[in-house]
């Protein structure tokens, strides 16, 4: 009965806020939408519905269905991806480069750069990069940096483009199913990197900023596959991603429950994951509010030791070399990457990375055109994202 009344309340407080907020599609959480004060009291209300790891995972339960159900994605593929093509690898500094592209959908292609270490024994780890919102973010140097440093720790990491950014400009961004797109695209990722003969499937993480931390603890909270997780300046209590493709499917509010991405990162619970955050956005109340609330439930499974937070109060909504130093630590701690080459006085030394142009990133040219059979326009992809579930 009680469980019942709190359902209630909260649907109905979800109610009055989603018409008040979005009156033309309440069904979606969008932006701000709790006040921080609004956040605190839901989530203690809610958290009363979980007090041991059974409660919980009953909870997560739901809330995992919810994202697929939302995401309208009946199951999520194993099968390796089509038409994979890999061309003009360079061999930097310890590590090498390679540009890659694979079929997610029927004329659907993931665009992006494959890193792998030079010179290793032995297995790899794999990691996933998606990046952030922003122009031609997969060609910017804190990316290059973020991955060509793992590489030469002895990961194989892969940085892809949000749907209708750098090589995959086969749609606008912001089509309404772009939440299901990048769900869908980051499982063929993780397929891919699964597939290379390698790659030690027990050492898996992902990592990505802004936009590409919605990504990060969406998949990594539903595909089992992820080991570890890194979501960067996003795990916020009242802020619920301000693009289509964090927030324009019905993910969050459901018939039968209404959650948060703080909720929906803490299903990763208990494996490894760092909250990094900032001073300057919707994380800035991260080690008083969500890091405490994710790591009660880490404390479920006597795992709080798998749960961090590196809080930067003075800085703002990035993925910066300070960031990337915590990052990088708590990837080798629980990848088991060697850092032996790579840290220098106690830091982890990006000195020795190449910064590539975009022209030697880029997956399409002229040498290696666009596949005739990529779909084009908005029209298009909407009408293949219809027929997929």
């Amino acid at each position: 009965m009680k469980n019942q009344l709190l359902l209630s309340f909260l649907l109905a407080l979800s109610t009055t806020l989603l018409a008040q907020f979005n009156p033309e599609k309440p069904e979606l959480c969008q932006r701000n939408f709790y006040t921080e004060a609004q956040a605190v009291e839901v989530h203690k209300a809610v958290a009363e519905k979980y007090n041991d790891q059974a409660s919980w995972e009953k909870r997560a339960q739901l809330i995992r269905q919810g994202i697929l159900d939302g995401a309208e994605i009946k199951e999520l593929s194993l099968k390796k991806p089509k038409h994979i093509s890999i061309h003009s690898r360079k061999a930097l500094n310890g590590y090498a480069v390679e540009n890659v592209s694979f079929q997610s959908l029927p004329g659907i292609y993931v665009t992006g750069n494959l890193y792998t270490p030079l010179n290793t024994k032995g297995k790899l780890a794999a990691i996933l990069a998606p990046h952030g919102h922003g122009p031609e973010p997969r060609y910017k140097e804190y990316v290059q940096q973020r991955c060509a440093t793992l590489a030469r720790m002895g990961a194989a990491v892969f940085a892809y483009d949000m749907v209708g950014l750098g090589d995959s400009k086969y749609c606008e961004h912001k089509i309404e199913k772009a939440l299901k797109l990048q769900l869908i695209n980051s499982t063929y990722v993780l397929n891919f990197l699964l597939s290379l003969p390698k790659v030690d499937k027990n050492r898996v993480a992902m990592s990505g900023e802004s936009g590409g931390g919605t990504q990060t603890f969406m998949l990594a909270a539903v595909d089992e596959r992820i080991k570890v997780s890194v979501p960067v300046v996003m795990v916020s209590g009242h802020f619920f991603g301000g693009c289509s493709c964090e927030s324009g499917m019905p993910v969050h509010k459901r018939p039968t429950h209404i959650t948060s991405n703080l909720e929906i990162a803490a299903l990763f619970a208990p494996k490894p994951m760092l909250l990094i955050s900032d001073g300057d956005d919707w994380t800035k109340n991260t080690p008083d509010f969500e890091y405490p609330f994710v790591k009660r439930i880490y404390g479920f499974y006597k795992s709080e030791d798998k749960v961090e937070n590196a809080h930067f109060p003075q800085e703002k909504h990035d993925y910066n070399a300070s960031k990337r130093q915590a990052a990088y630590a708590f990837l080798a701690k629980h990848l088991g990457l060697n850092t032996a080459g790579v840290l220098k006085d106690g830091k982890f030394d990006e000195t020795g990375n190449t910064v590539l142009t975009e022209l030697d990133l880029k997956v399409f040219n002229e040498k290696y055109p666009l596949p005739g059979d990529a779909l084009k326009g908005d029209e298009a992809v909407g009408r293949a994202l219809n027929v997929q579930r």
